[in-house]
């Protein structure tokens, strides 16, 4: 695991959403090549950041990785309109998808990236028969939607849910990689890559922390992965 590359995916509903462009190109400077975007309908969770026009015209106006969190209850609708945007990794969460099966195959038959998204308290048995089929899994540390909540904390057992899957994903010689999602700051980093987690999905707490740059904080989770990795 120490050798596997680490993936950040900053939160694009925790920039600037007024000044959008600016804060992409920001993130285009620094180095950023994936782009975290939260697909919330507002009835999966109190929460509607972006909609799918707006998607689009980050579509238009980057070549980063858009990486698409859909939080909604109709999957197969933001499914296709995700994958006629052209984006390069779609997860979902099982727990409103009745039809697991046929949503990763219609994500996967496009040529793009397809996991499977749980929200905190979900078991990891729901993956008995999809982790093979899955490019990652999004493991929710928080409950979603919830993130303008400045007080909620990770759950107490998002580390070891963290292992609990990394041990899955070995056991079955699989690749699977592990996207943590929900208060990634600059203090649980390190914990979150020794339990296993190979994706970060960085927000108010880490990237975007106030009192640093944006280069500034970048360098510093660097410095982190860069720790990790030399063991």
């Amino acid at each position: 695991m120490v050798n596997k590359k680490i993936i950040l995916s900053p939160s694009v509903m925790c920039s600037d959403l007024t000044a959008l462009k600016e804060g992409i190109s920001e993130l285009e400077k620094v180095g950023i090549t994936d782009l975290h975007v939260d697909v919330i309908d507002g009835a999966f969770s109190p929460a509607m950041p972006l909609g799918i026009d707006t998607i689009k015209k980050v579509r238009d106006i980057t070549d980063m990785n858009l990486d698409i969190h859909m939080m909604t209850t109709n999957n197969e609708f933001f499914i296709t309109e995700m994958l006629n945007i052209g984006v390069q990794s779609i997860s979902f969460h099982v727990e409103t998808s009745l039809h697991v099966d046929r949503h990763i195959n219609m994500i996967k038959k496009k040529g793009v990236k397809v996991g499977l998204a749980l929200n905190p308290a979900t078991s990891l048995s729901v993956l008995d028969y999809t982790l093979p089929l899955c490019d990652y899994v999004l493991l929710m540390l928080i409950n979603p939607g919830f993130a303008t909540d400045k007080n909620e904390q990770q759950v107490p057992y998002a580390l070891q849910k963290i292992k609990d899957l990394s041990n899955l994903i070995q056991s079955k010689s699989l690749s699977t990689s592990i996207q943590a999602d929900g208060r990634v700051s600059l203090e649980s980093i390190p914990n979150l890559l020794k339990a296993g987690a190979d994706n970060l999905v960085l927000g108010s707490t880490s990237l975007y922390r106030s009192g640093r740059t944006l280069l500034e904080n970048k360098q510093y989770i660097d410095q982190l992965i860069s720790d990790f990795q030399r063991g």
